[in-house]
């Protein structure tokens, strides 16, 4: 199938301010079970340069600059891609010592993988709450991933905040609800206090509704040896399949943002949000 989506971003200013040099990460990515069909970007006020690249962990981004004052940044962004069937349990864990918990990587993958096993502080009653599903799983690393994913997705309730930085996982662990980059983050961390490698992905999601209201998607990726990076997503209690659409992944979900840059004037500002994602017959 082919999802065709629209998203248009505004920044409106109370003043007239000077944009400084602007990060945007709204590029799919071709994945095994992804392909980028078409793709169109256009930013109001007109850059006075842009650069197509790739950050140093290998997401895509459209880096630009301006020119003179401006009250209003639009970004309006087009795409579809081409998804095809897609068994997330189609891999074999080699060497077969990763298939239970605890492991340790190989000290070449470990010196790789060291971002993404950075671990936050966590406390007792959320450690207990990691432990307890991988005793229930068996320490079965496979079973384990599934389990976690689904039980977050059960215990925590799931809430639309457009706007701010993850919670804390010790206070996403008190609130018991939490947007989709809460509940994500909550989960690496868990993951990494055991020793899984885990990053943040940021990306869409297409789900079938009668009037959907669809917003950015956050969700995380695990490293298994002889499975690689393997999605989950604790909003859906599952693992990412093939309406998952990745846009950019990293360690930390700071260098995940959409958008990303700053202004130079006194002003107040107000964000709108609008997106859509259809099936193209």
């Amino acid at each position: 199938m082919r999802f065709k989506v629209i998203h248009n971003t505004e920044y409106q200013f109370s003043n007239d301010v000077f944009f400084e040099p602007h990060y945007l990460r709204l590029k799919p990515r071709n994945t095994s079970f992804l392909e980028l069909k078409s793709f169109n970007l256009e930013i109001a006020p007109n850059p006075a340069g842009i650069s197509e690249q790739a950050d140093p962990e290998n997401n895509f981004i459209h880096f630009c600059w301006f020119n003179n004052t401006h009250n209003k940044m639009e970004i309006r962004l087009q795409f579809e891609v081409e998804s095809k069937d897609f068994n997330p349990f189609n891999f074999l864990i080699h060497p077969i010592k990763y298939s239970e918990v605890p492991f340790k990587y190989s000290p070449d993958l470990e010196k790789i993988l060291k971002p993404s096993l950075k671990r936050k502080k966590l406390d007792e009653p959320v450690i207990e709450y990691g432990n307890e599903i991988l005793k229930k799983s068996e320490q079965k690393t496979i079973n384990f991933l599934a389990n976690l994913t689904q039980a977050i997705h059960l215990d925590f309730k799931l809430e639309i905040r457009l706007i701010g930085k993850p919670y804390h996982p010790n206070e996403l662990f008190r609130l018991k609800n939490g947007s989709c980059r809460d509940l994500a983050w909550m989960q690496i961390q868990i993951l990494r206090n055991l020793g899984f490698a885990s990053r943040f992905v940021s990306g869409y999601y297409y789900f079938d509704a009668e009037n959907p209201e669809f917003e950015l998607h956050a969700w995380l990726e695990v490293f298994i040896p002889g499975a690689g990076w393997i999605g989950l997503d604790p909003s859906h209690g599952m693992l990412a399949g093939n309406a998952h659409i990745p846009v950019a992944s990293s360690a930390n979900y700071q260098n995940t943002m959409p958008v990303s840059g700053s202004v130079r004037g006194d002003a107040t500002s107000e964000l709108k949000n609008d997106l859509n994602i259809e099936i193209v017959k």
